[in-house]
């Protein structure tokens, strides 16, 4: 046997142990969501949707999920935005300080989250802007912002910045070459940036928890419920978290792989 496929073989095995590692936890929770008997034994009891039927009729369960919701989806369209906006002008302009600028745009995932929560908690007290559901979803936006950044920005790396100019020369204006070549290359990496930065706003608790108050996220419901007592519930809940953040995760994959072409050049009318 070659050295190579030793060395391929290994790394494949320890790939596969990783993420056995991550993943058998989350698919044994999983299964016992679905066990009628409240205590986690093999084989389960009986296959039942009882512990989801709780969750459902338990107010602040489904209060916490449609605040998730709307703090997810208001994250991820101005993230994306921003995000947009920050790559946009790494691409297209040179300054003083552009380094910095980089630097400091894509520092807030670098930041420990306690750490990032604890500032957070500061300065909106500070304001008075702590304990609102708008508190999250400005505290989530600082957080997610480099994340769509990241992934534009990968994009337009791969873009010719000469379409551009070819666009102007044909008498479009920045507004027309932005519409009709910047967006249609990057889109699918906006529409990967939407659903990355809404899964990681859906699955975030740490800052939540230090910014929004009474106004529970759903990934905050679970840790209050973890409190003090030890219920099948979690297992539900939490298989209902990881399976709309792994969907939206694997959406921002898909439409991250796209491959589309680099826009049509349209001279204007």
């Amino acid at each position: 046997m070659s050295l190579d496929r030793i060395i391929r073989g290994s790394l494949l095995g320890y790939v596969l142990v990783a993420l056995g590692f991550v993943f058998v936890p989350i698919v044994i929770s999983f299964i016992f969501s679905f066990n009628e008997g409240r205590f986690p034994v093999l084989p389960i009891e009986n296959f039942s949707t009882v512990w989801y039927e709780a969750i459902w009729n338990e107010a602040p369960v489904p209060r916490a999920f449609r605040f998730s919701i709307i703090v997810g989806l208001s994250v991820a369209a101005i993230s994306t935005f921003i995000g947009f906006a920050t790559a946009y002008t790494d691409f297209r302009y040179r300054f003083f300080g552009k380094n910095v600028y980089l630097a400091l745009a894509l520092l807030p995932p670098t930041i420990p989250v306690l750490i990032l929560g604890l500032v957070m908690l500061m300065f909106l007290g500070r304001v008075s802007l702590v304990g609102e559901l708008h508190s999250v979803i400005f505290a989530h936006v600082v957080y997610c912002t480099p994340f769509a950044m990241a992934l534009i920005r990968l994009r337009l790396s791969q873009m010719d910045p000469d379409l551009e100019r070819a666009a102007w020369n044909l008498g479009a204006n920045n507004w027309r070459g932005m519409l009709f070549v910047i967006l249609p290359f990057t889109m699918p990496s906006i529409f990967a940036a939407l659903f990355l930065t809404a899964a990681v706003s859906f699955d975030e608790f740490m800052i939540a928890f230090f910014v929004g108050g009474v106004n529970e996220t759903l990934p905050v419901r679970v840790l209050n419920m973890m409190q003090g007592q030890v219920s099948p519930r979690i297992n539900a809940v939490g298989s209902v978290v990881f399976a709309v953040s792994i969907t939206l995760v694997i959406l921002a994959q898909v439409f991250l792989l796209t491959r589309r072409g680099t826009g049509r050049l349209k001279a204007p009318v």
